[in-house]
């Protein structure tokens, strides 16, 4: 029997699926943030986003038709970014209104949830005028005033933020903005770009402080794991001034953002400022192996940590070069081989082996070789079979008089990595990409995410994996990080900041065409097309101009040290 097709009225409501199955109903064109007040009290966190459909929404996003609706709490990481972008946006808004002199900069981030902000072109705010820049901010959010969302003809944005003064964000457009349009939001009559979505008011933004601290602020904010509390924020000197020396960088090469950059590299400077870029790396790790090479009485161990590509494999062979040309001779001793046998390896609170704990590791072994190695003694080192999961007997080892040993894993500024007698032995060195290159004076680069694409081109190369595979492991090795390396990276003796100016330009043409590979209608669709939406600022550089030596070579693939056997003898 032939079915019946009729045209139909259309429903004056709508139905949203939750994940769990339930259906709230409302009137078409309803906010999606009306719909999910509903459930949010059952959150553990608060909603300032909305996965829809598989896309992610600002709250004030209006549901038009039926959908799958997921809420995004600031206990997750999309979340995060839209308080915090929000939050942003609150502070320079604030400080306009406040004060006429000078101009306020977002320039990177610190551990504990903050981010270091100054003011140029006046002198630092004092205590009393933070206290009443905050005492503004606190009174805009109990006023809950919308942020409002509009978009402007780009000529006409270009004049707006020419007349502001906010000339780098000029740059920005007319480098590298190809629609004909951009979105701003708009907080009473100030308006302003911000790379990606925001809370519907100032009301959602009850946890922050401001506090003083080296010559600028921290705008501090609360922590996925304790989205409404602010931690206690820990002294990280090593780290501030790791991000000074980089901004010093900066301003040598006359790269102040990233439009800055964009228009270097088509006026044709690229070689000009990889070269300059690659010098400052080079006289930094040429220094560090001084201090190595003064204190080789003393030092016998080098341990070198940092996270997930950080480029610690090329620092450590760059060291060593350094350190042979001084006459030291390192020994690499691999961690991965101190495994313990994988029955015995600690278990996550899922359940899963968990072989990012120092746990995992044979602790009371990699003391007694290291010892013995020291003392001059032949050792016979272990070899752990990743295939088996166990630890089986590998080759004889036996140290030259004088010569030294390179320990490079998460866990080499762990206090409990060493026994006693060895910590006065050793020299520790922290490696991360520390971005500072941002893409106006209010928007960041996050040092995550230039690591993030650093690894999608790399394991796309060396292990076969898609940027879907990458981003759906990437949460939980940054949750490693937090727990095993971040929490001890004031334990160093020197830093080493390993980003460098041009990489994202050098990595686009490389990461976009695998991010574009990740399939929609998955849930690493979304963290891929915001990554293409920000690799869209940055103009593209030719990677042959990238010197086989840099850091950046252990990601794009062609790294000289690859070939670097000799550095074990």
């Amino acid at each position: 029997m032939e079915a019946t097709i009729r045209f139909s009225e259309p429903r004056s409501t709508v139905e949203v699926h939750l994940p769990d199955g339930r259906i709230l109903t409302g009137p078409r064109n309803t906010p999606i943030g009306e719909f999910l007040r509903r459930v949010e009290p059952e959150l553990s966190a608060p909603v300032v986003g909305a996965v829809v459909n598989n896309e992610l929404r600002e709250l004030t996003y209006p549901i038009r038709m039926d959908a799958h609706v997921r809420p995004v709490t600031m206990a997750e990481a999309d979340g995060a970014r839209i308080y915090r972008r929000s939050l942003t946006f609150l502070l320079e808004y604030a400080y306009e209104s406040l004060f006429s002199e000078g101009y306020l900069t977002i320039d990177h981030s610190i551990a504990s949830g903050g981010y270091f902000c100054q003011v140029r072109e006046r002198a630092p705010l004092n205590s009393e005028e933070l206290a009443r820049l905050q005492r503004r901010m606190e009174e805009l959010v109990a006023a809950d005033l919308p942020f409002r969302r509009i978009e402007m003809p780009l000529g006409e944005a270009i004049a707006y933020f020419q007349d502001k003064g906010y000339h780098e964000k000029v740059r920005l457009l007319l480098t590298s903005r190809k629609k004909d349009y951009l979105t701003l939001y708009m907080l009473d009559e100030h308006l302003d770009y911000h790379h990606g979505y925001m809370v519907p008011s100032t009301g959602y933004l009850k946890w922050f402080a401001l506090l003083n601290r080296n010559g600028g602020f921290v705008l501090r904010f609360p922590r996925r794991h304790s989205p409404t509390r602010l931690l206690p924020l820990p002294d990280n000197p090593k780290l501030l001034s790791t991000f000074r020396r980089y901004g010093d960088w900066l301003e040598r090469l006359g790269i102040d953002s990233v439009g800055a950059l964009n228009e270097a590299i088509r006026a044709g400077r690229g070689y000009e400022l990889v070269l300059v870029a690659e010098a400052l790396h080079e006289q930094h790790v040429a220094e560090i192996a001084r201090q190595i090479y003064e204190k080789r009485d003393q030092t016998r161990i080098i341990l070198i940590a940092g996270p997930s590509s950080s480029g610690k494999t090329t620092f450590s062979r760059r060291l060593t070069v350094q350190l042979l040309a001084l006459g030291l001779s390192p020994f690499p001793l691999e961690l991965d081989n101190y495994f313990v046998n994988r029955e015995d390896t600690p278990r996550d609170e899922h359940g899963n082996y968990d072989f990012e704990t120092i746990e995992a590791l044979n602790l009371e072994r990699l003391g007694v070789d290291l010892a013995a190695l020291l003392r001059g003694e032949a050792v016979r080192l272990p070899h752990y079979n990743f295939k088996t999961g166990r630890s089986e007997p590998g080759e004889w080892v036996q140290l030259q008089p004088g010569q030294i040993v390179i320990l490079e894993g998460i866990h080499g500024l762990n206090p409990r990595l060493l026994p006693q007698s060895l910590q006065r032995q050793a020299f520790r060195i922290y490696v991360s990409a520390l971005t500072q290159l941002n893409l106006d004076r209010h928007n960041r680069v996050s040092t995550t995410d230039t690591r993030l694409i650093r690894r999608i081109v790399r394991d796309a190369r060396d292990r076969g994996y898609s940027a879907r595979d990458t981003i759906s492991r990437w949460e939980s090795v940054r949750r490693g990080e937090k727990r095993h390396i971040f929490p001890y990276q004031e334990n160093a003796d020197v830093m080493f900041n390993s980003a460098l100016v041009y990489e994202l330009a050098a990595l686009k043409p490389l990461a976009e065409p695998l991010l574009r590979q990740v399939p929609p209608h998955t849930p690493e669709y979304i963290e891929a097309k915001r990554l293409l939406a920000f690799l869209e600022w940055f103009a593209p550089m030719d990677a042959s101009l990238v010197p086989l030596t840099s850091i950046v070579q252990e990601f794009l693939g062609h790294s000289i040290f690859k070939q670097f056997t000799f550095w074990r003898h």
